[in-house]
């Protein structure tokens, strides 16, 4: 049985620490035309793991203390961006920022 949000049972959605707000929200390869192009989303809490990890150069205990989340989650949260990313960059792909 679904609750309010949606879901079926189990644990509710964490609020983690996120303190990236992207200065651009899309990004894509050039000279190709949105339309043509498959769209991949990237949510804001890989965002934040990825600025985190590779801009502030933070180990993933930090990473994971700062965004209030286990270091096990935060380890997802990672590979999952950077899957992304890469799925993006070698297949010519679009990035949107997405806000949960």
């Amino acid at each position: 049985m679904a609750n309010r949000f949606g879901r079926g049972p189990g644990r509710p959605c964490l609020h983690r620490n996120v303190n990236f707000n992207p200065k651009a929200d899309y990004f894509k390869p050039r000279g190709i035309p949105m339309a043509d192009l498959e769209l991949i989303e990237l949510t804001v809490e890989e965002g934040e793991a990825l600025r985190l990890k590779n801009i502030e150069n933070l180990d993933q205990n930090e990473c994971a203390k700062k965004m209030k989340t286990s270091q096990t989650t935060f380890q997802r949260i990672l590979s999952s961006a950077y899957k992304k990313i890469s799925d993006a960059i070698v297949n010519g792909k679009a990035i949107s920022i997405t806000r949960l």
